[in-house]
């Protein structure tokens, strides 16, 4: 058991960073929400989405395949760290080149009333080539056991976009009010209610983040092996495609409403939806601190004795965890919703106009979080075609159904097919797993305890009207029963004597 403390322990040091970090850029929420009006707000979802579907093709895959074939070349692992970054690089400066040539018409492309578009391409097409190129230094930091530097560069990103929204969006603006003498030398620039600044803030932090990797990237050796780089691309670009369904059921949906509904109302009903998908952000937090954790960790055990019986329990716990996490969330939604209010009552009834999809979405990042786990199967037997298949279906599903119900029903249809897509790569996954490299999971355990998450969550919300007294006696009640089942087992795991 000393193994899954070992886990627990990385999952912690790595995942927190990633918590903290999210959690204040949360913050900045509600900050855009009475800042911005609702359909400036659609054109940052809009771009956000896109640049969400870029950065999984920049980045092809090669994280998980650094940390694959670090394990498989243990002899050469500094041709593995050096062959992951210079094809992440080439692939970074080919897109950099690509949208510098075809900047306009890809502005055309884009279904966004605002004249400023060319310079948020600019701006996100560096952020993206930026955020790439750190990726490999980033995943050689986890691989070598820093945790501390880590997160230290992982919260100084977000300390500088979050203080550059502020200087842009709260201080620049009230001291042109005030008219502060510092104040003349903004009023020739400043733009009131212009979402580039958000953009721009997100690149001076992608910018210093980069230069703090310099000394990860001193230590390449910039020697190309050929034959090396073909293996690693044959197993990543399933990868890639694996990531591109994430992304697409997480973000397509969002430029599916902007591109499929009446201009009239379209910016704004991509607003509504991004905001209410921000109260979903807590459990999607944990879900990526537990792949920061459980990647490397899993890779690393993959030639350990009985290390089946150690994912299943791993999953357990964090199906256990993801439980917890949405009965909380959906029994104080009458709380987080204000995070999303606006400037006026007017506005803030506008923003919550999409709270009914928040249990939904919840939903569907545990079926996400479960997926993720169970994709350990195929990245260990070096089988990732099956990750392509699972990861083509639900992207399929995704296209498909927004496209037939996105006109009809808006975005209480993406909320719902992105759910529906989820599960079903779940279930896809689970059924190919169990035939091509079973793993012992405790099924019916952990559906009892997502079919109860289901069940106190409807309760909480459409039954209880959202009543948070009873909505969290309702997860306290989940809390009781959990502990009351899982006491035993966890005294053996912390290593306590029955």
């Amino acid at each position: 058991m000393s193994t899954l403390r070992k886990f627990a322990g990385q999952t912690m040091i790595y995942g927190l960073s990633t918590i903290i970090a999210r959690l204040v850029n949360f913050v900045l929420t509600p900050l855009f929400a009475r800042k911005l009006p609702t359909a400036v707000f659609g054109i940052f979802t809009t771009m956000y989405s896109y640049a969400s579907l870029l950065n999984a093709l920049l980045a092809f895959g090669m994280e998980t395949t650094f940390f694959r074939y670090i394990q498989k070349r243990e002899d050469d692992k500094q041709a593995v760290y050096s062959n992951t970054f210079l094809i992440v690089l080439f692939i970074s400066a080919s897109f950099l080149l690509i949208v510098s040539l075809l900047r306009k018409e890809i502005a055309a492309v884009i279904n966004i009333s605002d004249p400023d578009l060319p310079k948020y391409i600019t701006y996100f097409s560096l952020i993206l080539v930026l955020d790439a190129i750190a990726i490999i230094p980033f995943a050689k930091i986890r691989a070598d056991g820093r945790p501390l530097r880590y997160g230290t560069i992982k919260l100084l990103n977000i300390s500088i976009f979050v203080s550059s929204n502020l200087f842009f969006i709260v201080f620049v603006p009230w001291a042109l009010k005030n008219n502060i003498p510092i104040a003349k030398s903004f009023s020739s620039w400043y733009q009131q209610q212009w979402v580039g600044y958000v953009f721009l803030s997100n690149l001076f932090a992608s910018a210093i983040t980069l230069v703090l990797m310099i000394p990860e990237m001193l230590k390449l050796r910039l020697r190309f092996d050929s034959q090396l780089a073909r293996e690693m691309l044959s197993y990543s670009f399933p990868i890639l495609i694996a990531n591109f369904s994430f992304i697409i059921n997480e973000n397509l949906d969002k430029v599916f409403l902007g591109q499929l509904l009446p201009d009239q109302i379209a910016e704004t009903q991509v607003g509504i939806y991004g905001l209410s998908t921000k109260l979903a952000i807590f459990l999607s937090i944990f879900i990526q601190a537990f792949r920061l954790g459980a990647e490397p960790f899993f890779f690393s055990q993959a030639k350990t004795e009985n290390s089946g019986q150690t994912y299943a329990i791993i999953m357990d716990y964090f199906v256990i965890a993801m439980a917890i996490g949405m009965i909380g969330l959906v029994a104080n939604i009458e709380l987080l919703k204000y995070f999303i209010a606006g400037a006026s009552p007017a506005a803030s009834a506008e923003n919550w106009k999409g709270l009914s999809v928040v249990p939904i979405l919840l939903l569907g990042y545990v079926f996400l979080g479960v997926y993720m786990s169970l994709s350990i199967w195929y990245k260990l037997s070096d089988q990732t075609k099956y990750g392509l298949y699972i990861s083509g279906a639900g992207a399929t599903i995704t296209i498909v159904l927004n496209l037939l119900f996105i006109p009809s029903y808006g975005f209480i249809a993406s909320a719902w097919i992105t759910m529906i897509t989820y599960a079903s790569m779940m279930a896809l996954s689970y059924v190919l797993g169990q035939k091509k490299y079973p793993i012992p999971y405790h099924t019916l355990k952990n559906l009892t305890y997502i079919v109860s998450a289901i069940i106190l969550s409807w309760l909480s919300f459409s039954v209880f009207k959202r009543n948070l007294l009873i909505g969290n006696a309702l997860l306290l009640l989940f809390l009781i029963g959990t502990f009351l089942r899982e006491r035993q087992p966890l005294k053996q795991l912390l290593g306590f004597k029955k």
